[in-house]
């Protein structure tokens, strides 16, 4: 599974990126802050069964998330516009973005995937498969597979579908198991499992340093 340490990796990449003139330290710790309250829900699972990656991660919490900061924004009495201006709107999105696709999306194609409808529909998704060219079958993709049951005769759609909070047990350093007394347990926090993993790392902090080096923008213009 994806480290905290490379979803913060990619989450600057993409906030180095989207932030243009108000990128500063300050936004970046909003960013990581972003991106660290799905975590959250690992503590949850001491409490409710397959909490992790279900109670925080799944899109209809992202959606929400989105359509409350459109409709705050969108009118003349916004507060977050009134009090930070154009600065704090900008941040809000980028938040929003960096949660969504270097936390959900990352998530959603490693280990059992996260629990996506949750809590409107309980079961967990996984992003798995392939896509490529070829000469005889033309383009594949493995990604959401629609095909007639055999036995039944009726249309299924496999898109990576798993099973459900009750069923479901998501390891993480803080709950290896859901077993009340599991004897002895991995508690290794990862950093880099994987060599495009400890790519990312790389990239994320080449991405920072860049931006750092950078000159400033001359006066008069605005990348904006």
């Amino acid at each position: 599974m994806p480290s905290t340490v490379v979803h913060a990796a990619v989450g600057f990449t993409v906030a180095v990126g989207l932030l243009g003139t108000y990128y500063d330290r300050r936004a970046l710790a909003v960013v990581l802050v972003a991106l660290l309250i799905p975590e959250t829900d690992t503590f949850a699972g001491y409490l409710m069964d397959g909490a992790h990656r279900a109670l925080l991660h799944n899109l209809v919490f992202t959606a929400s998330a989105g359509g409350l900061l459109y409709w705050e924004t969108a009118r003349e009495s916004s507060r977050l516009r009134g009090r930070y201006g154009a600065r704090g709107v900008r941040l809000a999105w980028v938040a929003l973005f960096v949660h969504a696709f270097a936390h959900m999306a990352f998530d959603w194609a490693h280990l059992e995937g996260i629990n996506v409808l949750f809590p409107l529909h309980d079961r967990f998704f996984q992003l798995s498969g392939e896509a490529y060219l070829a000469p005889a079958e033309g383009f594949v993709q493995t990604f959401v597979e629609v095909a007639p049951d055999p036995e039944t005769g009726r249309t299924s759609v496999d898109a990576g579908q798993g099973g459900t909070t009750d069923d479901t047990h998501v390891a993480s350093p803080a709950q290896p198991t859901k077993e009340p007394d599991p004897g002895p347990v991995d508690r290794r926090f990862p950093i880099a499992v994987q060599g495009w993993q400890l790519y990312l790392i790389g990239l994320g902090a080449f991405t920072l340093v860049a931006k750092r080096l950078q000159s400033p923008v001359p006066s008069g213009r605005n990348d904006d």
